[in-house]
């Protein structure tokens, strides 16, 4: 039995941190998991400029309400889910990932938590574990089922390389470039026809 695990943004819904830093022309806040492998050390940097700038929870969330998931992405999701369990893991944040799930059709989600103090000011985040997205992965392997994993990111090829069948998705040229070894798709046609090919096997 296969489950399907597929990053959150970037391959199902927009970067939060660039429409964030897009409303609030802070263009520090465009770095993400492309650009920084080291997600400690990219949160920290981002918590940074949100104090910087007095920004908190409720400003992020009301960028938040704005966006929609990426064309054809709930379409894609639906088919997806009609053959093959699907888990969505993802490095941001429950406060983040709730009003987008419902838009998705309130898939199951994996991520993390932020730490919120009374004002609304984000001081720090809490990891459902080290390295979430590879050892839910392993997890997975550990009960029996095979993985199949997508995304887009650096964070993401831990599980793609771990699964059973991995691809990456409208990611950059870079990335696309040092690591050869897997197939590549920029729509979700071309990703759902090679899942249904690897259930097959």
């Amino acid at each position: 039995m296969y489950v399907t695990c597929l990053d959150l943004e970037g391959v199902l819904v927009p970067e939060i941190w660039i429409a964030f830093a897009e409303a609030t022309g802070i263009p520090e806040l465009k770095r993400t998991t492309r650009d920084e492998p080291d997600y400690d050390k990219l949160m920290k940097f981002r918590i940074d400029i949100l104090k910087e700038h007095g920004l908190g929870l409720k400003e992020i969330q009301d960028t938040i309400a704005t966006i929609d998931p990426l064309p054809g992405a709930k379409e894609f999701l639906d088919q997806l889910r009609e053959i093959t369990q699907v888990v969505i893991l993802s490095d941001t944040f429950t406060q983040f990932a709730t009003p987008l799930m419902k838009k998705l059709g309130w898939p199951t989600i994996f991520c993390n938590t932020l730490e919120v103090a009374d004002n609304g000011e984000i001081t720090g985040f809490k990891l459902r574990c080290e390295k979430g997205k590879l050892t839910t992965v392993k997890a997975f392997q550990s009960i029996g089922l095979d993985t199949i994993a997508s995304g887009d990111s650096f964070n993401d090829l831990g599980m793609i390389e771990a699964s059973k069948a991995g691809y990456l998705f409208r990611t950059t040229e870079q990335i696309k470039k040092d690591y050869p070894q897997f197939p590549a798709f920029e729509n979700y046609d071309e990703l759902l026809a090679a899942i249904r090919e690897q259930l097959k096997k």
